[in-house]
């Protein structure tokens, strides 16, 4: 069988390495280099968590952290474990009901979740600033990771296991002379319009995903929105947060700290956007980061009785990326015409998943079954819909 990839992204390579495992005649295209500098995977978080309460998520979202722990320690890429924790603001009582919600329902799918105190929290991360914090939950079967260096690694694992990896190769879809059967991806750069036949393509291609079907004709219910993250000096211990009363994340990074949040709820062009982050977000991230750390604790020191305001981070880099939204916030994942397929729509957990999604649709691509629930052809890919933050607390 011969299968082209479109996107050198997580999942498409994660996708291009498990087809050649399985002795699949495999190319993938990416129209950069890898990790491509521009795109999803190299501006993610490397958030990683298996937190869902959807058994189709749980599924996705624990075979993934088992994939992320069994690559560890290959080809320079590490998992560092670290515990998620997402909390609700005193008086916020939506969030608060929607985590008291969220917890059971997840420990029904097996994952290691438990309510946690703020008193707790505090005892075990001094630096934390716990007194607004109504309700809080922990996971523990979650980490964080470099997302380009996941990226590299694959990219290797797959061409040691046979894959063929074009970089610097744009591309375009289209389908061939006998119709959908034959799809067919056509190089910008070659003169041959025509292009290279293949049994089956898989469009990755992140945020470019609804361009590149929307030029072979056929529609595709994306969206792409932009996110907005940051770099900080920070010295002290902390988990992963996610405080779902002002939407925003942190995590521990070997800069000291990565935060982000300013998703724009509006349709981005993957081909015209802003790279940079804006002023705006980063003067909130630093003043939700003064109030919620202290950026002067010492590991070495003892805990402080009360929280004093601290001074404020020393912001390294900050940058922008953009995620793709689809209508029920659920992926499309599977084959969308004959011998064509998509994976995208990942509403910002694309990379934390990756090693999952690349399997599926591997699988799926060789007849063993995708997922159901994330079948493509249930949207007709015209529809009107609202972009939400991926992460949200509802």
């Amino acid at each position: 069988m011969k299968v082209g990839i479109v996107g050198g992204g997580a999942v498409g390579l994660t996708a291009a390495h498990d087809l050649a495992v399985r002795g699949t005649d495999v190319t993938l295209f990416e129209a950069g280099e890898i990790p491509n500098e521009g795109e999803s995977t190299s501006r993610a978080a490397g958030v990683l968590y298996d937190a869902f309460a959807a058994p189709e998520d749980a599924r996705i979202g624990s075979r993934a952290i088992e994939r992320f722990r069994e690559f560890s320690g290959t080809g320079g890429f590490e998992f560092v474990e670290t515990p998620y924790v997402w909390f609700a603001r005193t008086g916020d009582e939506k969030r608060a009901a929607a985590i008291r919600e969220q917890v059971p329902r997840m420990r029904e799918q097996g994952r290691d979740v438990a309510f946690i105190h703020a008193s707790e929290l505090k005892e075990r991360f001094p630096a934390v600033n716990v007194e607004d914090v109504g309700i809080a939950a922990i996971a523990r079967n979650t980490g964080c990771t470099d997302p380009g260096s996941y990226a590299r690694m694959m990219a290797a694992e797959a061409e040691t296991e046979g894959a063929e990896i074009r970089t610097e190769t744009p591309i375009r879809i289209r389908l061939g002379d006998e119709g959908a059967d034959d799809p067919r991806i056509v190089p910008l750069a070659d003169g041959d319009a025509s292009g290279e036949s293949f049994d089956a393509i898989v469009v990755a291609a992140g945020s470019h995903t609804k361009r590149v079907f929307a030029e072979a004709g056929i529609p595709v219910a994306l969206k792409p929105y932009r996110v907005q993250a940051l770099t900080c000096e920070f010295d002290a211990d902390t988990p992963m947060l996610y405080d779902a009363t002002e939407g925003y994340y942190l995590r521990p990074h070997p800069e000291g700290l990565l935060a982000g949040d300013g998703t724009e709820e509006v349709e981005s062009d993957p081909t015209d956007w802003k790279h940079e982050s804006d002023d705006a977000f980063v003067a909130a991230m630093e003043e939700r980061l003064s109030h919620r750390l202290d950026f002067e604790s010492d590991t070495e020191s003892e805990p402080k009785t009360e929280f004093e305001p601290a001074s404020e981070p020393t912001v390294e880099r900050a940058w922008a990326g953009l995620c793709t939204a689809t209508p029920d916030y659920d992926p499309l994942l599977g084959e969308l015409r004959p011998n064509c397929y998509v994976a995208a729509g990942w509403q910002g957990h694309g990379f934390m998943r990756s090693p999952a999604l690349g399997e599926a649709i591997a699988k799926d691509v060789l007849g063993e079954g995708g997922v159901p629930e994330f079948d493509p052809t249930r949207f007709a890919g015209d529809e009107e819909f609202e972009i939400v933050e991926g992460m949200a607390v509802e």
